[in-house]
């Protein structure tokens, strides 16, 4: 629902990027003809681009391949079009927000020297400057879409070395694994999910634990589940692999990576993501712990923004440790990084988290530091709790990174 109110502002920036356009082929002095041709040809291919992700919406998402293999692979192709369009108009809106600010500047300056600004910016001299700046403007903005989409996918490896309050006689530590945010669906895939398995197969961990956001809401987006499976499954471990579901672990439409009905806390995953976990090996925590080799516990929490269950509720910190012996550590799955102190008051030795995508892009990457978490990724203690947050392995919304890394975060730890 937010985006559709975002539309109007949507539309129009879009509208103003096609004027800006039309403008700087002005300046080409083309042939007559030849100029109107490429104008119309920019308006339609422009058109296409920015409207994909509102005619992706409208095909029926669940259109199975066999029976109508045209709306299957047109509805794929709207929706990876939408999501790199998302990513284009963030960049060039701030390319033109810039030139926008400097055209003003330029203004006023040349009113205080007395000079007639619409002469000046209708001037030859003007012409060609605004021709190099277009040109300018495209390579900027095609370098830096390469470099976020090439960037999203380079899945790098982030290692750590904490060490926790309690002691486990006979054991020095634990090597854990901690990917979050896979977001499998129209971006991400077979391919990337690859990588973060090699990489965490080459650490050999004791543990391996996915933090939310595994599914990007939408499951018939999955290119190829059955092979996704297969990827998951081949992730080894020393006490297997564990998992709690994340916000958009939730079977429902999405749109420019805002879903509808946000606020529903009963939303709970759909029977397909169930049994994709299932047939993985992968053992879901639902506000439940487990005691691994009478060592230590793992507890999984239910999302902060959409718990599900039925109940739209989750236990408090205080709830989730009653009855635990907690001589023993204590590792917390929580999707969200909320709760910090409340955790860490209650006795929790370590907290792993996803969810922030440190930011995903820039600027985001600065208010989700600054403004929004108080750990966006990386370590943060909380007395004698770690918290621990993973920038996540795939994409939401834009598919690109930029000033953020896709990582697998090896954690050591030492009892």
């Amino acid at each position: 629902m937010i985006f559709f109110l975002l539309s109007p502002l949507f539309i129009a920036a879009h509208v103003y990027f096609v004027y800006e356009c039309f403008k700087w082929l002005d300046t080409l002095r083309l042939p007559r003809g030849l100029g109107k041709f490429v104008k119309i040809l920019v308006a339609f291919l422009w058109a296409v681009f920015s409207l994909s992700i509102f005619a992706a919406y409208v095909i029926p998402a669940g259109v199975p391949y066999e029976s109508f293999p045209i709306l299957y692979i047109l509805r794929r192709v709207l929706k990876k079009s939408g999501n790199y369009n998302l990513g284009v108009l963030i960049y060039m809106g701030m390319s033109f927000a810039v030139i926008l600010i400097g055209r003003l500047i330029e203004y006023i300056k040349l009113k205080k020297k007395g000079y007639e600004p619409k002469q000046v910016f209708s001037s030859a001299l003007y012409s060609n400057k605004r021709a190099v700046m277009g040109v300018l403007n495209i390579v900027f903005i095609v370098l830096l879409m390469w470099y976020g989409v090439a960037h999203g996918r380079d899945v790098k490896l982030n290692t750590y070395e904490i060490q926790t309050a309690k002691q486990v006689e006979g054991s020095d530590g634990l090597r854990i694994a901690l990917v979050a945010d896979m977001h499998l669906g129209y971006s991400i895939g077979c391919e990337q999910m690859e990588k973060m398995a090699d990489l965490i197969n080459a650490s050999s961990p004791d543990i391996v634990i996915m933090a939310g956001d595994i599914f990007d809401n939408e499951y018939e987006a999955l290119d190829d589940p059955e092979r996704l499976i297969e990827i998951f499954a081949s992730i080894k471990s020393r006490y297997g692999t564990y998992a709690v579901y994340g916000n958009h672990d939730i079977e429902e439409k999405i749109i420019g990576g805002f879903t509808f009905d946000y606020h529903n806390p009963n939303k709970a995953a759909g029977k397909e993501m169930n049994e994709f976990l299932k047939k993985a090996g992968i053992m879901l925590l639902l506000d439940e712990y487990v005691l691994i080799d009478d060592t230590f516990y793992v507890y999984g929490r239910p999302d902060y923004s959409k718990p599900g269950n039925g109940t739209g509720k989750r236990k408090s910190a205080e709830e989730l440790v009653r009855g635990l012996d907690l001589t023993k550590p204590l590792i917390v799955i929580d999707h969200e990084p909320r709760e910090l102190q409340a955790l860490a008051d209650a006795g929790v030795d370590i907290d792993l988290c996803g969810h922030t995508h440190d930011g995903q892009f820039f600027p985001m990457n600065i208010t989700s530091r600054l403004f929004t978490w108080e750990n966006s990724a990386g370590v943060l203690k909380k007395g004698n709790m770690y918290n621990i947050v993973t920038s996540g392995v795939g994409l939401y919304g834009p598919n690109i990174r930029i000033g953020t890394d896709a990582e697998v975060c090896i954690i050591d730890v030492k009892w």
